[in-house]
């Protein structure tokens, strides 16, 4: 066995620039597998931290007749007593921020706005001193400021305020319904514009003070959803179903929902995504493993003379065949550390500085919850899965024509050209 290790590494040694071509070709291959599941998996990890931290949070609560009329934002399925509930929540350690979703149409004025019109939109009342235990939308301001308690003041996403011509200090009207099914008109002032990572945030959210819908809506004191925060290694499904079981004794009618059902739809479209992601490294490992052929069948067939004289030398088509694969899954250890390589040199660039996709998202629905610099994260399965397929990929490459090669005869073999 140390005679045939020694023997591969000679040839290798030997055929040095043929060792490199092949093992750049496997390097080449692995390189982009590596980046490219680095950057999948990192616009997949940041979208879900979009998703929680500034649009559904890590599960919510609401009124268990909600969730089927939830496209219709309807004001008559709430939580009557969103102070209770948040108590309860606040001795079991959860953090808890309530709030009153509800649609209405935003009307501007052709002064000071550029022109009058109107537009449906979804307005989320909350409560200014909690709603930061459960989301980070304070930290997101980029013009103004955030909003205070009992004051007729909205926050607008940046993009909607763009499109809109908005800045701060312009006046807009609401006209919605109350909880009692009455038409009632806000007259609001923006306070701030809203810049987030989440482009669903950006693209059409307003925001005002709790109290302030609380006393226009005439809600008295109900709220339409209290978000829960979780510790973010937690199981969302299974906290939510932990903390349904704990309330449901003290709050009847109410139910707890884990963010991937809040989030259905995205969940849905990130898994046929991820099929497609599984299909895109699938033709990666094809192209590198036709090149890694093509070369391979080069340096077995190219040696039919050299596998002929060892035999006559009396080396037996076993021992020939090992040291062939040693010889090949060298080439291939050679060709994943570089890989390896290559892959951490590429994924160090799109974790670090990424790629700015704002231009694209401004515009266009992606499905992703990434605003602007789409990054890669680093998963170490993918190097070892890398590592070990491409040795794998070079001694199977390697096996079929050692094999073809030594059924022919001695003489045939030495009389190849």
């Amino acid at each position: 066995m140390r005679f045939l290790l020694g023997l591969a590494w000679k040839n290798l040694s030997r055929y040095k620039k043929r060792t490199m071509i092949t093992a750049s070709a496997i390097a080449v291959g692995l390189g982009i597998f590596i980046f490219l599941d680095s950057w999948l998996l990192g616009m997949e990890q940041e979208s879900e931290r979009n998703l929680i931290w500034y649009e559904s949070s890590y599960a919510r609560i609401m009124n268990d007749e909600y969730w089927e009329e939830k496209d219709q934002l309807p004001l008559e399925y709430v939580i009557e007593d969103p102070d209770a509930v948040v108590a309860r929540l606040t001795e079991m350690k959860i953090p808890a921020a309530a709030r009153i979703v509800f649609g209405g149409e935003l009307i501007i004025r052709e002064d000071p706005f550029e022109q009058d019109g109107s537009m449906p939109v979804k307005i989320y009342a909350i409560d200014p001193g909690n709603d930061d235990n459960v989301f980070r939308f304070r930290e997101t301001i980029t013009a103004g400021r955030y909003l205070e308690p009992g004051e007729d003041s909205v926050l607008m996403g940046s993009w909607l305020a763009e499109d809109l011509g908005a800045q701060i200090g312009f006046p807009i009207t609401i006209i919605t319904t109350t909880r009692d099914g009455y038409y009632q008109t806000l007259d609001l002032i923006i306070a701030g514009i809203v810049n987030c990572p989440n482009p669903v945030v950006n693209r059409s959210s307003i925001f005002i003070p709790l109290d302030t819908a609380d006393f226009y809506l005439e809600m008295r004191g109900a709220v339409t959803e209290i978000n829960l925060k979780f510790p973010q290694r937690a199981d969302a499904e299974l906290m939510a179903a932990e903390i349904n079981d704990r309330i449901a004794t003290d709050f009847a009618g109410l139910e707890v929902l884990s963010w991937k059902i809040l989030a259905k739809d995205y969940v849905a479209l990130a898994t046929t995504k991820q099929s497609g992601t599984r299909m895109i490294l699938f033709l990666v490992f094809i192209i590198a493993a036709v090149g890694v052929s093509n070369t391979m069948l080069m340096a077995i067939y190219e040696r039919v003379r050299e596998l002929g004289m060892m035999r006559a030398l009396g080396m037996k088509r076993s021992q020939i065949r090992l040291a062939f694969l040693f010889e090949a899954g060298g080439i291939g250890f050679i060709g994943s550390v570089l890989g390896m390589l290559l892959g951490a040199a590429l994924c160090f660039w799109i974790v670090k500085w990424g790629v700015d996709y704002s231009a694209m998202t401004r515009d266009m629905d992606i499905g992703y919850r990434v605003a602007g610099i789409m990054r890669g994260a680093w998963n170490p399965a993918a190097f070892v899965q890398a590592f070990f397929f491409g040795i794998l990929l070079s001694v199977a490459v390697a096996f079929i024509p050692t094999r073809r090669a030594l059924k022919m005869s001695i003489t045939s073999c030495l009389r190849d050209q």
